[in-house]
């Protein structure tokens, strides 16, 4: 099993920044991704940033150029840096894992439990 620990949400004014953490603990044999998903009231879970194996990054268009993932691979941890804060980025956010028990290359993808970020005056 795989255990994903998010920190870092809370209440944020527009033009802020907060930094997400989600640390990855348990029995694998590598995590091939990790990433960041949102999810607002009343709309769908949505892609906000993905880093593939170690160097490769994707962003939803709406974060490019605020938000920054990055990977601390010692650690097992991925972060989200956030930048220029909107309140159109109020949502739950969701650290994400896709893992590999074994040598096989099948992977599983596991969640956090979420954090709340609000962004408001």
């Amino acid at each position: 099993q795989v255990q994903l620990v998010e920190s870092g949400g809370g209440l944020v004014q527009p033009g802020g920044s907060l930094r997400l953490s989600c640390a990855a603990s348990g029995n694998f044999f590598s995590i091939n991704a990790m990433g960041w998903y949102r999810q607002a009231p009343g709309k769908q879970r949505e892609l906000v940033a993905v880093i593939i194996r170690y160097t490769t990054t994707n962003y939803a268009d709406s974060v490019k150029g605020r938000f920054t993932i990055y990977r601390d691979n010692a650690k097992n941890t991925v972060y989200l840096q956030m930048n220029s804060l909107k309140p159109e980025d109020t949502a739950v956010y969701y650290c994400n894992a896709r893992v590999q028990k074994d040598t096989t290359p099948r992977e599983y993808g596991y969640w956090g439990q979420g954090t709340q970020i609000t962004v408001s005056s």
